[in-house]
């Protein structure tokens, strides 16, 4: 067993990233296994040395070790290209010059034939692309589209979703936790499904030429990660990583989604609860086992 920690190096981390490292730490160390971790800095303006420094910090104040190198990705941009490259000389690939705006305006009032009928608005990515810049698309807007050329780092680039799961046809990935709504077991996700639900995400952002699933599948096939342990709101995320395998040739890791740390009200932490940040805890003077108390482990 190989599992892993990703953490960026953007904020504070808090009980949610605790829970997470631990958990992936005691299965892989149970099992006799390697625990392995790795920095997501592909965001570089928000990205802070001080935060990858303080990263450390708190794993090992919390008694976790890892096997191995610490890869960041911001080393990685030419495998990501080279993955781009891969997909775009498959005709999978497409530019896209909307802005967020553009796409939440043609959500709302899309044109005929340019959007699923009767499907959600958003999905795992976000609100689901409306196809303004996809060859044969109701837009003529990019030159660039139909070019053999794969455009600049500087390009923003979706796949193609209805030829990518043309391709794929219907993936499964082995569930060993649980989704958000109990999901577990063998996970069947249809062509149908990735084209309706799904939709053309993006592959490489304008900012950092690559994006979030790109980089996560090929970098977990660089560290042979077996398991990938992390939280129920990566679930449907999941579905997007396993076609990627496909279409680039990588092994399907077993996943294990775990519940998440949520405050008072519900919500689920992130970077900005630095009233839950290890770190303040750690100065109040809470100890590792307090912290394993508190995420109920």
């Amino acid at each position: 067993m190989r599992s892993r920690f990703a953490p960026s190096p953007t904020g504070p981390l808090h009980l949610g990233h605790a829970f997470s490292a631990l958990l992936a730490h005691d299965m892989a160390r149970a099992a006799g296994g390697a625990f392995l971790l790795r920095i997501e800095d592909i965001d570089q303006s928000r990205a802070r040395p001080a935060w990858e420094a303080q990263i450390y910090d708190d794993l090992h104040w919390l008694g976790l070790s890892w096997d191995g190198d610490v890869p960041r990705q911001s080393d990685q941009m030419a495998r990501y290209q080279a993955a781009l490259d891969r997909l775009w000389a498959q005709g999978l690939l497409y530019p896209c010059n909307c802005s967020r705006k553009d796409i939440a305006a043609a959500s709302s009032a899309p044109q005929e034939g340019t959007y699923p009928q009767n499907v959600p608005l958003h999905g795992p990515d976000g609100l689901i692309y409306p196809g303004t810049c996809r060859p044969g698309g109701h837009s003529d807007r990019d030159p660039q589209r139909n070019s053999q050329t794969i455009p600049p780092t500087d390009t923003t680039l979706r796949l193609n979703m209805k030829r990518a799961a043309e391709l794929a046809g219907t993936r499964i990935f082995i569930e060993s936790g649980q989704g958000p709504s109990g999901e577990t077991g063998t996970i069947t996700t249809t062509a149908q499904h990735y084209c309706d639900s799904v939709g053309d995400i993006v592959l490489a952002r304008r900012d950092m030429g690559t994006s979030y699933h790109l980089a996560v599948v090929l970098d977990d096939a660089a560290q042979d990660i077996s398991h990938v342990v992390r939280g129920q709101d990566l679930f449907d995320a999941t579905r997007i990583h396993v076609l990627l395998q496909q279409l680039l040739g990588l092994p399907v890791p077993l996943y294990h989604h775990h519940r998440l740390i949520r405050d008072e009200t519900g919500k689920r932490l992130a970077k900005r609860d630095d009233a839950r940040a290890i770190a303040k805890y750690r100065s109040e003077g809470a100890s590792p086992a307090d912290i394993r108390q508190m995420v109920g482990l």
